[in-house]
């Protein structure tokens, strides 16, 4: 058997969104090596695992949950009549036995990066970002009796996978993106990225959802651009909020973060601040 070919980064811009969806489309999705390693353990004694046990530790990084739902939609039955829309429900179709024979050991972020520190803190600075996003929207949903709770926290954990992405095929471009934005504060995040990188990310991840042929809930969840809908509403604003509390509660949009989400919990603004900061 051939050794994989060695990582290959993209260091130039693709010309267009439809490059960018067939490069990254197609391209291998390494993991957090803490999943890498407790997958393994569980290959070891694949009798006493179960759907539950293994989506719990896939559920805890994102681009291991992206590479799970894209596989099971790729090979859904078309007997089926609903999407597998979480990672447990998904393993539930597989199995247990094929989905280890479907998955091999992994390769990890850690290793991919491991030449450029910087990369790697940057996409573990998305990732820190993502699991408090999912917590802060999984309290929204729960507050509003949402029945699609798992959903909602599954769609904010990979509301930015394409930046993660982005870190992992192209780090060094990721970096230009990063430093720009540091440079200039006032620069919105799309258009650096369509300066840099020919695409928007949110545009990316829409695309790369419909190429994978993800579950229809979910890409409609992580799609901002449907604010008027509650559950996109719940995401965004938790986005929003991971994002501007990632260094402190002191950044000066959170005030509007917090009086955004109070509307849509429908309670007052310092009770809402208040729940918030419990929740972090």
């Amino acid at each position: 058997m051939n050794a994989p070919a060695p990582f290959q980064p993209l260091r130039r811009p693709l010309p267009d969104l439809a490059a960018w969806t067939a490069s990254f489309r197609d391209a291998e999705i390494p993991v957090l090596a803490a999943t890498a390693e407790s997958l393994e353990l569980m290959r070891a004694n694949e009798d006493a695992v179960d759907a539950n046990s293994l989506g719990e530790i896939i559920a805890t990084d994102p681009l291991m949950t992206l590479k799970v739902l894209a596989y099971a939609a790729a090979h859904r039955s078309s007997r089926l009549v609903t999407d597998a829309e979480t990672v447990t429900a998904a393993l539930v179709l597989m199995g247990i036995t094929p989905f280890f024979n479907a998955f091999g050991p992994q390769p990890t972020v850690e290793d991919r990066l491991s030449n450029q520190p910087e990369a790697l803190a940057g996409l573990q600075r998305v990732l820190r970002r993502a699991d408090r996003a999912a917590r802060f929207a999984l309290a929204f949903a729960v507050h509003r009796l949402d029945h699609d709770a798992a959903v909602i926290h599954s769609a904010a954990m990979l509301h930015d996978f394409a930046e993660m992405l982005l870190w992992c095929h192209a780090p060094d471009l990721a970096l230009d993106v990063r430093h720009r934005q540091q440079a200039d504060r006032q620069l919105r995040s799309a258009a650096v990225q369509r300066q840099v990188l020919n695409v928007e990310l949110g545009d990316l991840e829409q695309s790369l959802m419909h190429a994978w042929h993800l579950p229809e809930l979910l890409t409609h969840i992580t799609d901002d651009k449907r604010d008027h809908d509650p559950q996109v509403q719940m995401v965004k604003l938790a986005v929003r909020l991971a994002r501007h509390t990632a260094d402190g509660w002191d950044d000066a949009a959170v005030p509007d973060d917090v009086i955004d989400i109070a509307k849509l919990l429908n309670m007052g603004i310092e009770p809402t601040r208040h729940l918030l900061e419990e929740l972090d």
